[in-house]
C-alpha cells in the first residue's frame, strides 16, 4: 500500500466518513486495485448520489475490472446527474465511454 493510501486509510478510520474521503481513496486505489477503488466510489455516491466525479470514476474502475454491466449502469447515472447539476462536459465524457462500452 502506497502512502498516500495508508493516509487516506488512516483519515478513514478516525472518521467522519465524506464523499470527498471516499472518492479520494478510490482514486488513489484506481491504477493499482480498480475492484477496491469502486468499493470506495460507491461508498462516496451512497454519501452523495450527485457526486458526478465519482460516477465517472466508477464507470472507468468497472470496465477496468471487466464489470461492463455495472460501468453502463455507472456512466448512465452519472450523465443524469452531470445533466441535472449543469455539468455538461462531465455528461459529454461520460456519453463517450458509455458509447465505447455499448459496440
Amino acid at each position: 500500500m502506497n502512502e498516500r493510501i495508508a493516509n487516506f486509510e488512516k483519515l478513514l478510520e478516525k472518521g467522519p466518513e465524506t464523499p470527498l474521503l471516499r472518492f479520494s481513496l478510490g482514486s488513489a486505489y484506481l491504477a493499482e486495485d480498480p475492484a477496491r477503488a469502486a468499493e470506495h466510489f460507491q461508498a462516496a455516491l451512497v454519501l452523495d448520489p450527485a457526486y458526478v466525479a465519482a460516477w465517472k470514476l466508477l464507470g472507468e474502475a468497472l470496465t477496468r475490472t471487466g464489470d461492463t454491466e455495472g460501468a453502463k449502469f455507472a456512466y448512465t447515472e452519472g450523465i443524469v446527474a452531470a445533466e441535472v447539476h449543469g455539468q455538461v462536459q462531465a455528461a459529454k465524457e461520460m456519453r463517450v465511454f458509455l458509447k465505447r462500452l455499448l459496440r
